[in-house]
């Protein structure tokens, strides 16, 4: 039986590996592509054209996430696996002493946290379909209140710690009909979340991405009463 799945944010780093990742295991893929410029996904489809459909997708627009799901849903029926990853980082920098902007504060929030809720929202009925009905949001330790040490990140570690209460809220919704949702800390990685390439990071995407294809595989093991928040060598983390 195929088994289906959607990536946000599948463009370059952490989602285009997971992408890659969930290909190579047997997926079909829905690939959330937010740039056109950025090609990666157009070559890796040159390997996978039977399995691998590039979807446009801002997960911060309602229209853009209506029309993928209903892209989505002309292709199949059901979503075994939906990966939330698509991010950004917002000014790191800024304490309370300092001028804060709130305009990005509420971007950033609409990305990484509403968008994930969105687009779950729009796919949920096919999720459900599903008999694995994974979702499986990509968070941080940033979005944990009870280990918080940092003294700016206002908009990061918010919007990640107001996913991890929307994750727990649709896991409450869906655990009785045999999902759930995994919350991954996936590491400190060399990413594009500021907009520019920052590669001091000690993880490349494709290590955490390898990893969690494995948890993908296996998401019983995580399964309870609350969503698993577990960083991607499975280890466990506090909300």
């Amino acid at each position: 039986m195929k088994l289906y799945s959607c990536v946000t944010g599948a463009d370059r780093g952490l989602g285009f590996e997971l992408a890659k990742a969930l290909l190579e295991d047997g997926y079909t893929v829905f690939a959330g592509r937010y740039n056109k410029d950025w090609k990666l996904l157009d070559k890796l489809s040159e390997k996978y054209p039977d399995s691998l459909y590039i979807v446009d997708l801002d997960v911060s627009s309602d229209t853009s996430v209506k029309a993928a799901a209903e892209f989505i849903s002309s292709r199949t029926d059901r979503i075994d696996v939906l990966v939330n990853n698509s991010a950004i980082s917002g000014n790191y920098d800024p304490t309370i002493f300092d001028e804060l902007d709130f305009d990005e504060m509420l971007r950033v929030f609409n990305v990484n946290c509403l968008g994930a809720t969105r687009v779950t929202n729009a796919l949920i009925r096919l999720i459900m379909n599903s008999e694995k009905k994974l979702i499986m949001n990509i968070s941080s330790e940033a979005g944990s209140i009870s280990t918080c040490y940092r003294k700016g990140w206002f908009a990061y570690c918010g919007s990640k710690a107001a996913l991890n209460m929307h994750s727990a809220i649709v896991h409450n919704n869906i655990k009785e009909h045999g999902g759930q949702v995994i919350l991954i800390h996936p590491g400190w990685m060399k990413s594009w979340l500021t907009g520019e390439y920052r590669d001091e990071a000690p993880l490349t995407p494709d290590i955490p991405a390898k990893k969690l294809i494995g948890i993908i595989r296996n998401p019983e093991r995580y399964k309870g009463e609350r969503p698993a928040f577990i960083d991607y060598e499975g280890n466990k983390w506090e909300f």
